[in-house]
């Protein structure tokens, strides 16, 4: 897995037992592996690309994951029947009926020597659907004894049941925000929301950035890095706070836009909220969110291995069910025409 907020590749091990429709887990071993600054600047600025070196970065990105994977394998003596590979994204606008993650799954099938499946959101965008997010369908089948799970990635999303059927959408912003203001202070990111903690509100960003038309919209809805750049940036160049006021402005609005979701979909006094994602380890933001909640929702921020690799298990666990051609992928949370047994296999030559 590699995500939005462009920390580096999550590798998680992973056996999945099923018995019916219920379904267990064990994440057995684990590894992140931080991307190098060049690595991490060819992957941001990938979205302005030639469709040639877009390809060229899509296939030697594929030849790194596969030795990246091959070498975790080697050194903890792992014994893998397929890898399943979310890829990086580097364009995502369903509304054009385009997706593509990076991670070529032929090159990384042939690398590491093992089957490979990846490419699990074109197929849903090609039915008409959002192709994100995903791993609700993770929410549904391992982690179903939560009201909400919410995964504080580079963008925030939140899936839970609505009238039966599992929902789930893009809330908005989260870490990118975070870490890009983060990055202008010389930091890859504000550890446990310290600096953040100690800023003041800037009330005018904080009403712009509540007030951006995407929160309004309805679901199905997903969004990445392109709305970031569009809508988001050109509010921040406007406003010249210092470092920590933009911080602490910026973990507000992440909260609020949370909160209002949380309570308008409240269907029982009482609900509990799974908290997953690099942004569960700041500290600032679990408490502004659980003082914006109040006592009406548990919120559960589970041990470091599950808060990190929960996106890895769940690929992982969305690998399983296109390699036994089970359902993974909800039309209900992408609004595609149907549900879909999606991902494409590869197999090393």
């Amino acid at each position: 897995m590699s995500g939005t907020s462009l920390d580096g590749l999550d590798m998680a091990y992973c056996h999945f037992r099923s018995s019916s429709d219920a379904w267990d887990f064990d994440i057995v071993k684990t590894r992140h592996l931080g991307y190098s600054d060049d690595l991490r600047e060819k992957l941001e600025k990938a979205i302005s690309l030639s469709a040639i070196d877009h390809l060229r970065l899509h296939h030697s990105y594929g030849v790194w994951l596969g030795r990246q994977v091959g070498v975790f394998i080697e050194q903890e003596g792992l014994e893998v029947d397929i890898i399943a590979s979310h890829g990086h994204t580097s364009h995502h606008r369903p509304e054009l009926g385009i997706t593509c993650q990076l991670g070529s799954g032929q090159h990384l099938a042939n690398t590491a020597g093992i089957t490979t499946i990846c490419d699990f959101r074109s197929n849903d965008v090609a039915l008409g659907g959002q192709g994100a997010p995903l791993v609700p369908i993770g929410d549904h089948f391992l982690f179903s004894e939560y009201t909400f799970c919410l995964n504080l990635g580079g963008i925030c999303n939140i899936s839970f049941l609505h009238q039966g059927n599992r929902i789930a959408y893009d809330i908005g912003v989260a870490n990118m925000l975070l870490n890009h203001l983060a990055a202008k202070g010389g930091m890859l990111y504000d550890d446990g929301g310290k600096h953040a903690a100690t800023g003041d509100i800037n009330k005018q960003l904080l009403s712009a950035l509540n007030a951006l038309p995407y929160y309004k919209q309805s679901f199905p809805k997903s969004t990445g890095y392109e709305w970031f750049k569009g809508s988001i940036l050109p509010l921040l160049e406007q406003y010249k706070d210092p470092l920590e006021n933009l911080l602490c402005t910026a973990v507000h609005h992440i909260t609020d836009q949370i909160s209002e979701q949380i309570r308008f979909h409240m269907a029982s006094p009482k609900a509990s909220l799974l908290v997953t994602g690099g942004g569960a380890h700041n500290d600032f933001l679990i408490k502004l969110l659980r003082h914006k909640l109040g006592g009406a929702v548990d919120i559960i921020v589970p041990d470091p291995t599950l808060i990190d690799y929960k996106e890895a298990l769940v690929f992982g666990f969305i690998g399983v069910l296109r390699q036994e051609h089970k359902t993974n992928v909800f039309a209900s949370v992408t609004g595609a025409e149907r549900d879909s047994v999606s991902g494409v296999i590869y197999l090393p030559s």
